[in-house]
This record gives structure tokens, sequence and C-alpha cells, in this order.
């Protein structure tokens, strides 16, 4: 098995809205604001080659969205999907997996382009079969009002439509499942948004958990560090809390989704709670 980071574009976001209680004067310390009170947020997939299988964790925002739409967003950098992908030798087409881990615009916009003539879409990996979960899938086709935003039909419904979609099942207690058809292990939460999934990858004597939007940068390790955007904080503060011992007593390496500087980190119990104890770049701890 090979693991490979996958920079598919970086955006901003209000910075009060992705630390909801904490404020400013706290969270500007590990991720600074802009004139417009922005952060810096990447939308980084994670490709797993494993055997004669390409997975891909994750596809970010695409570019099949309207000029406002993305004006909102303020792009920024020079990465994009397929710009990534090619560093390590291969293409969209040469996808055979799209993981999901939840279906909001920024984890998934990248699953379906504009077809050749941008008047329709099409898939973006038109080889790959795409997974999410029944229950999270019911979730994002009827959305409620808070999260209607995030979910655009636009980015999912044609999977679906395709046969190319398919939903991994839920496991009895709802928490963690072993032994998925991707080989890889699934923890479900449910705190930012129903049944978002994270990956949980053995690589090299290591377990490097994908933690998507449970702890979506570094600066975000602290247990009350919880996301303006989740619709129930305090399951996320109780799922985090979970999540973060569990991380220490199994040594666990955190790969950022959303943190533009830091891809890898260690977790460490101290006298203040959890923390941040190391971060690493993947070239650095895998080359």
């Amino acid at each position: 098995m090979n693991l490979y980071p996958i920079e598919t574009g970086n955006f901003k976001l209000d910075g009060g809205a992705m630390f909801g209680v904490v404020p400013k004067g706290i969270w500007q310390r590990t991720n600074p604001a802009d004139a417009q009170n922005k952060i810096e947020l990447s939308m980084r997939a994670l490709l797993i080659e494993d055997g004669d299988r390409l997975i891909l964790i994750d596809c970010g925002i695409g570019s099949k969205q309207s000029e406002k739409f993305f004006s909102h967003y303020d792009l920024w950098g020079d990465y994009d999907l397929q710009t990534s992908l090619a560093q390590y030798g291969f293409s969209k087409d040469d996808i055979t997996d799209v993981f999901l881990t939840h279906l909001h615009f920024d984890h998934c916009g990248g699953a379906i382009e504009l077809d050749e003539n941008r008047g329709g879409y099409q898939l973006t990996f038109k080889n790959a079969k795409y997974w999410s979960n029944a229950a999270h899938w019911e979730w994002a086709t009827q959305p409620n009002a808070r999260e209607r935003a995030s979910f655009l039909p636009e980015n999912f419904l044609l999977l679906k439509e395709s046969g190319h979609l398919n939903l991994i099942d839920l496991p009895d207690d709802g928490n963690y499942l072993k032994d998925s058809p991707l080989n890889f292990d699934i923890i479900f939460v449910d705190g930012h948004t129903d049944k978002q999934m994270l990956p949980v990858i053995s690589y090299k004597g290591k377990k490097i958990v994908y933690v998507a939007d449970l702890i979506p940068t570094a600066g975000h390790v602290p247990l009350v560090y919880v996301m303006g955007y989740d619709t129930r904080p305090l399951l996320t503060l109780s799922e985090k809390d979970e999540f973060l011992k569990k991380a220490v007593e199994q040594d666990y390496l955190l790969f950022f989704e959303h943190d533009p500087y830091r891809e890898l980190a260690k977790v460490a119990e101290t006298e203040k709670g959890i923390r941040l104890d190391t971060t690493f770049s993947f070239a650095e701890l895998f080359s």
C-alpha cells in the first residue's frame, strides 16, 4: 500500500464560524484571520494505492460552480486535483474508488464536473465506484434548513443516477465499522453532520485517521474548539473527547483535510487536556 496527499485547492471561511464559541483572540493565534475575518483552509484529499485499486478520499470543491459561488469562498493558491494526481503519475481515469466522508460541497464537489459542452454534468472519475452510506445519503438528499446550502444536488445526485453509487452498511452500534469493502476501518460521527465517515488506515506500522470535519485543522484539537457549522455541537464535543482519548492510547496520526500548512499530527495528554503534540509533513515522515 502507498498513500499520497492530494491537494485539490484552497479556500477561506469565516474564522468565527470555524471556531464557534472560542473567542477570536484565542483562535487567531493558530489560525490568523484576514481583514474580512476569514481564515485560510485547504481541501486536502488522500489517495490510497492498494494493489490494483486507487481509492481517493474526498475530492474538494470542484470547478463547475459559478463565479459568484466561488467568490464567497476566496479560492487561493495554485493547487488543483488533476495536477496533484499527475504529480504521482496518476490521472482521474485511474481512480477506482471515491470515498466521500460526507456530502458537503467542499468535500464532494469534485466528484462531478461539467461535460465537454459545459451544458450538463458528468462523473469526474468515470471508472470509479463512489462510496457513501444510506443514512447520510438520505440526510443530504432531504436536507435540513441549516445545511441546505452545503448539500448541492449537482454534486451528488448523478452518482446514483449513473449507477456508480455504493452505500456502505452501517455497523450495528452505529459507531465503528471493521472489515469495510475498502480495506480500512471507518469511524462514524454525527455531530458535524449525520453519519460522517472517518477512515482509519493501517500504513507502515502506523494508524492514520483522516479526521475530515471532526478536527478540521491542527488549531481545532482542543476539545471545546468546535465549529459553528456543526449541527449537534454537544455531540461533537463528546465524539471528539472519545476520539482524542483513543488517539493518545493508539498513537494515531491525524491527517488534516482543512489545514493548509500541517498535514499530519500526533496529540498528547497534558495538564490542560489533550493537545497538539508534533506535526509532520507526509514526505518527512514516510519518505
